[in-house]
């Protein structure tokens, strides 16, 4: 694994654009980078395959574990939604995707940082924006990356989501979240799917016929939502999720997955295996250099970094939820720049890798996306 410079494309805003990237720049800060990339070795390349398969493995028996012990008062899931994300599991409701966001320098074995399992974003980039840009700059190289074909694969085996129409759904104030949703969508269409976009705000219910509903009050029966379940339950209408619900993207057990608390779960479950980090609830369950997590962050808000005698921390509006503790795992460093890889999972397979990077040591929002591509080695 190494970071090389590269010359930028003359007109590479034009071409990301033409891809559906409007949020290449964010507050006149570069967010899609490609002045450098990441250079990796096939076998580099299977062990991050390889980890994120056995990675997917492990969680799935968390959620199973988490369901039979009934641990569901260690992630603070809400009591009155626990029938609701049980039912969800055991009826074994399909998930669309999800991201592991691993630290890996290309010699020991990747190690997981976190699960974004209900929500993660950087879709569009690690599918399309990269590999278009693969074709143009390194045209012989490959790239870690199927997403495409298997988003579309996802709707095609699906025909519950092919019988009627599917809403894709986010808030207002995301350039990010509207690129991704739309891409979704996208290869939806491409599977035959009926897909429609609402925001979140334009998502109604139907006191008669206890139903969601759309801005013609026709009853919604299939739902992606780039919206967060912690969120959603503590909306006003969260409650009538109880009483009625749509076919959900992603589904009410990745509530379980999507929380950090999953984390000292797995390190109960499978200590010492080589893929996971020392995680516990308890300040006192970690040695040494550690992460404060709280367990609903999202974007690396309130982080905190406490190694070798240094305090770094990320502001945001978390904590109030409770905390988890990790040992600390250092970012690898490439010109000044720390790493970190997201490694997709679409329909529970392995799929693919996008890599932010950022000058300081937590990932946030604006951390810069870097493409890859690969070589035989």
């Amino acid at each position: 694994m190494e970071r090389m410079s590269v010359q930028p494309r003359e007109d590479w805003r034009r071409r990301v654009e033409s891809q559906g990237m409007s949020y290449h720049t964010i507050e006149g800060n570069l967010y899609w980078d490609e002045s450098a990339c990441y250079r990796f070795t096939s076998r580099e390349i299977d062990a991050l395959d390889d980890a994120t398969v056995e990675l997917q493995r492990l969680s799935l028996a968390a959620v199973q574990e988490v369901v039979r012990r009934d641990l569901f008062d260690r992630l603070r899931i809400p009591r009155e939604f626990v029938p609701l994300v049980t039912r969800s599991w055991e009826a074994s409701e399909p998930s669309l995707y999800g991201r592991f966001d691993l630290v890996y320098d290309g010699i020991g074995p990747p190690k997981l940082l976190e699960y974004n399992a209900d929500t993660p974003t950087a879709l569009l980039e690690a599918s399309v924006i990269q590999w278009f840009w693969l074709k143009d700059v390194f045209p012989r190289a490959d790239q870690f990356n199927s997403i495409h074909e298997k988003l579309i694969e996802f709707w095609k085996r699906r025909p519950d989501f092919r019988a009627s129409p599917v809403y894709f759904s986010c808030v207002r104030e995301s350039d990010e979240d509207l690129g991704n949703v739309e891409y979704l969508m996208d290869t939806a269409m491409q599977a035959g799917v009926d897909a429609r976009f609402l925001y979140v705000d334009e998502i109604g219910w139907d006191r008669s016929r206890r139903c969601f509903v759309d801005l013609e009050e026709s009853p919604i029966q299939g739902l992606f939502k780039l919206y967060p379940w912690e969120w959603m339950i503590l909306d006003e209408f969260g409650s009538n999720l109880l009483l009625s619900r749509p076919r959900m993207l992603e589904p009410a057990w990745k509530m379980i997955l999507s929380n950090k608390g999953i984390l000292p779960l797995l390190w109960e479950l499978f200590p010492g295996h080589p893929f996971l980090l020392p995680a516990s609830f308890e300040r006192e369950g970690v040695t040494g250099d550690f992460v404060r997590k709280p367990l609903l962050s999202r974007e690396g808000g309130n982080v905190t970094i406490c190694a070798g005698g240094v305090t770094v921390e990320n502001p945001g509006t978390y904590g109030e939820e409770g905390w988890i503790y990790q040992a600390y795992a250092p970012l690898p460093r490439f010109d000044g720049n720390h790493a970190v890889i997201g490694s997709w999972v679409i329909d529970g397979t392995a799929a693919g890798i996008g890599i932010r990077e950022d000058a300081g040591p937590i990932t946030t929002n604006a951390s810069r996306f870097v493409p890859h591509f690969f070589e035989e080695g």
